[in-house]
């Protein structure tokens, strides 16, 4: 009974990641307002229902998947890692997960809606409170010599950002400067090394 108990949950489980993973193809593609529950479970072979059933509907869906891009961008680089690995580390994981990436544009560009006022306060918080982390990192590193004490360090942290996902948000653009395929290793070794080159203070 136990077994069976367990495999049940097992299988749960595998459902739900399956779900998931598709939503993140489903909004990528089409953004939160364009993408369809239906199309979500076709994309994931199952029936409509177990939507509602395991998340409450498009919007859990949603907030479950802020939830775990939030949960690997913790995990992205050390708190002592160098500013070329943590470069490095923002790189793979925004270009080794395209449909993610895609899905933080959406939310930038004001597609993916909160599921209410508070939880949007919340995030919005969470976001500013990160991004004002962030360019004090890029001071202290100024303040260690890894970044040039010529660049603003906000302006550092944008560039950064706007570089890391350029193959996703121009990729025709990348395409047709590098002549290369936008995710391909060759392009990722070349926006990194050019990144560091460019923000940081070797030349000083």
């Amino acid at each position: 009974m136990a077994e069976e108990s367990g495999e049940r949950g097992r299988s749960a489980e595998r459902t739900r990641e399956r779900i998931l993973e598709a939503a993140v193809a489903e909004f990528a593609a089409k953004g939160y307002s364009g993408a369809r529950t239906a199309g979500i479970a076709a994309r994931a072979g199952v029936n409509q229902q177990l939507i509602s059933y395991y998340f409450g509907g498009k919007q859990g869906l949603l907030s479950e998947l802020r939830r775990r891009w939030q949960e690997t961008e913790a995990s992205i680089a050390a708190p002592d890692a160098t500013f070329e690995e943590s470069v490095g580390g923002y790189l793979e994981a925004t270009l080794d997960r395209p449909d993610w990436a895609r899905l933080v544009v959406w939310q930038a560009l004001g597609d993916c809606p909160f599921a209410d006022a508070e939880e949007g306060e919340r995030l919005s918080e969470l976001q500013r409170a990160k991004m004002s982390a962030a360019v004090e990192a890029m001071r202290r590193r100024q303040r260690a010599g890894e970044i040039s004490q010529d660049v603003d360090p906000e302006f550092a942290l944008l560039v950064a950002h706007a570089v890391i996902f350029s193959p996703i948000t121009m990729p025709q653009f990348v395409r047709d400067i590098f002549g290369d395929d936008p995710l391909s290793p060759a392009i990722r070794r070349r926006l990194r090394d050019q990144l560091i080159k460019l923000l940081g203070a070797a030349g000083d």
